[in-house]
């Protein structure tokens, strides 16, 4: 007869347990895996999946009862960890959507949008469209295991039970927000100099030929020119899209590598 005890059913359960919050949690906040559009199960499934597949590599789990209150607390913890490294993920594609808007904006199509199931809510057309681009991009080159590798290594670098990781921790992965700004001007940077160009051009002929319908001429041109430079620049989109993919991936780690004590 096998005999059982509750030490044995606990230390089971916590095996399995803390890695599947931190994997639950990372797949409904990261890219590509949080779309509405994958269901609620599927994610679920794959969740499970992935826990089965790292926890017999995993460093050895706390002795504790889950059900207790350090239990809890660690739990929540777990959960707190999966979230801040989607987080910092979602970060790049937040750059990629500022890009778009900044570029609808000068364009004169910021009153174009679209339903988008990422946000849930109107998104402007050309943010949707970098937003698709970004992520076919980001499948392209295998960043959805890239996620899952990284993943996989922060149970070596933050292990279920260790201390928690400091303020300046968070902090530090607070302040990675500046890449929705920085990044994402840098990618539309090309197509707003043009656009800016061309709105002097149309001042300078404001003053030279008062009689000139500016309204009729400057709003096709602004928009000619946006769409253009959008063309010519989606050959050279990949290197930075890249780049950021990278800082994105550094980022999931980087506060808590960083951790001291």
């Amino acid at each position: 007869m096998i005999n059982v005890t509750a030490a044995e059913i606990n230390a089971w359960v916590v095996a399995f347990l803390f890695p599947l919050a931190r994997v639950l949690a990372l797949l409904s906040a990261a890219p590509p895996f949080n779309n509405p559009a994958l269901p609620t199960r599927i994610r679920l499934i794959l969740g499970l999946a992935i826990t089965f597949a790292i926890a017999p590599g995993l460093p050895p789990m706390p002795s504790l009862d889950p059900g207790s209150g350090a239990g809890l607390l660690l739990l929540a913890q777990q959960l707190v960890v999966g979230l801040a490294m989607g987080f910092a993920m979602r970060l790049v594609f937040t750059a990629v959507d500022m890009a778009g808007n900044l570029i609808s904006l000068q364009m004169g199509l910021g009153f174009a949008t679209a339903y988008d199931p990422q946000t849930a809510g109107q998104t402007a057309v050309i943010s949707e469209f970098l937003g698709l681009l970004a992520l076919l991009v980001f499948m392209a080159i295998n960043g959805h295991l890239m996620v899952i590798a990284t993943l996989a290594h922060s149970f070596t670098v933050l292990p279920v039970g260790a201390s928690s990781p400091q303020a300046n921790a968070w902090w530090s992965l607070a302040s990675a927000g500046a890449v929705v700004f920085s990044s994402g001007l840098l990618l539309a940077l090309p197509v707003l100099v043009a656009l800016m160009i061309s709105n002097l051009a149309l001042a300078v002929l404001s003053r030279a030929a008062p009689q000139l319908n500016l309204m009729a001429i400057g709003f096709p041109l602004t928009i000619a020119l946006g769409f253009s430079g959008l063309i010519f620049g989606l050959a050279y989109l990949g290197t930075p899209l890249q780049q950021l993919f990278e800082y994105g991936l550094q980022t999931m780690l980087g506060p808590f590598a960083a951790r001291s004590g």
